[in-house]
């Protein structure tokens, strides 16, 4: 017999720069919601990158897509992403894998940290539809005045 107090909570983090968040993002997150009690969408802080979108405006495009999603919080954070997942209590770590490119970056990436600590990384495919997506093609149709809304969650709006 299963004792549910006894069950660990399933909780994940999903890391990323999300520069902008794009459809692809929001399908990994949507398709997640089921999987885990709780999903923190962390967004990395790196001094040496340069962002299109402000940390504030990252975040509130995120909180914003998911504002009826209980679930769903958002954090913004700097180091590794396991001590992240230790600060916050979280056991899984959830990433989108769009091609074979992908998968091996992230798996070297899953590997190192398993081996640093007890932590799961969980692989979603992205959607067919949205697979090729990615932040950096929707910087560039947004610099080049392209349809970027075709491309990320309706929260996500440039000033022009």
């Amino acid at each position: 017999m299963c004792n549910a107090a006894n069950e660990e909570m399933r909780k994940a983090i999903f890391p990323g720069s999300f520069d902008p968040i794009t459809l692809g993002h929001y399908d990994i997150i949507k398709r997640s919601i089921p999987l885990f009690d709780e999903i923190v969408v962390a967004i990395g802080v790196n001094a040496d990158k340069k962002y299109m979108f402000t940390l504030e405006e990252r975040k509130k495009f995120i909180e914003d897509s998911f504002a009826d999603e209980a679930k769903v919080s958002v954090v913004t954070y700097e180091g590794l992403t396991i001590d992240l997942c230790r600060k916050l209590g979280a056991n899984f770590i959830l990433r989108g894998l769009r091609n074979p490119a992908d998968f091996e970056f992230e798996k070297a990436i899953a590997h190192t940290n398993r081996k640093l600590s007890k932590i799961e990384t969980v692989f979603l495919l992205t959607a067919s539809k949205t697979s090729y997506i990615s932040s950096s093609i929707v910087r560039d149709v947004i610099r080049n005045g392209g349809e970027y809304e075709l491309l990320v969650p309706s929260a996500v709006r440039v000033q022009k």
